[in-house]
């Protein structure tokens, strides 16, 4: 029998194996570029929780567990997934697939150096690289509200967006802000919401917030639900 020449085999091997490494490693860089897209929902910052979790300590942490978000779905805390490379990857690839019922919109990364790059980068954030902080400016309010700027504190809205007055009669509110401006705004199309965190407004000093493609939406921000009710007044007298 002819000796069969096995070095071609090993060098492929060799290659294959070196790809595969390469792939793997994934780059921070690189990944915080890729995380702009989940940082509306994710932020980078320990306890501070938007749409989703704070991703700041994630890495080998058991999933459903970050201290301070109480919006994890049933089939979240239930798992016993730990994050790692394998089950970031899977999660990132197919979230709804990888835990089913998950609450978990985002439909997945299909490119696998990209879903690799993240990863890189969620270790790095987790070691506290301070270079890992870049990412947080594709962060915004309520999912980019205030167009991808970073995260404003209420507390120190100029006057135009301090709420002085809610009027509310027929189909229409009639907010009046501290520059001494009204603006009437169809009942449809303004929105009551809270922020209880150290973003928030102060406790009786609402804040107003435009949103919506012609400008012609807003949000009135409560620092308490209990306020809520208190604010609007009967304009119809």
């Amino acid at each position: 029998m002819k000796p069969t020449n096995v070095l071609p085999s090993v060098a492929a091997l060799y290659l294959l194996a070196t790809s595969v490494a390469a792939l793997a490693a994934g780059d921070p860089s690189r990944g915080a570029n890729v995380f702009q897209a989940c940082a509306a929902c994710h932020s980078i910052k320990p306890g501070e929780q938007l749409t989703g979790p704070s991703l700041a300590n994630v890495w080998h942490r058991k999933a459903g567990t970050i201290p301070g978000f109480a919006r994890y779905s049933d089939a979240m805390k239930k798992t016993n997934i730990v994050w790692n490379e394998a089950t970031l990857d899977r999660w990132l690839t197919n979230p709804g697939a990888f835990i089913p019922g998950t609450s978990m919109t985002f439909p997945g990364l299909s490119d696998p150096k990209a879903r690799q790059d993240v990863i890189a980068y969620l270790k790095s954030v987790s070691e506290g690289n301070p270079s890992a902080a870049a990412a947080q400016r594709g962060g915004g309010m309520m999912g980019g509200m205030m167009g991808g700027a970073a995260r404003p504190d209420m507390k120190q809205a100029p006057p135009e967006g301090q709420v002085v007055s809610i009027g509310h009669c027929g189909d229409t509110y009639t907010v009046k802000t501290a520059d001494g401006k009204v603006n009437k705004v169809w009942e449809f199309n303004l929105r009551f919401k809270t922020d209880s965190s150290n973003f928030g407004p102060q406790p009786g000093k609402p804040v107003i917030v435009g949103a919506g493609m012609q400008g012609d939406r807003a949000s009135v921000v409560f620092a308490q639900p209990s306020e809520i009710s208190s604010f609007v007044k009967n304009a119809c007298g």
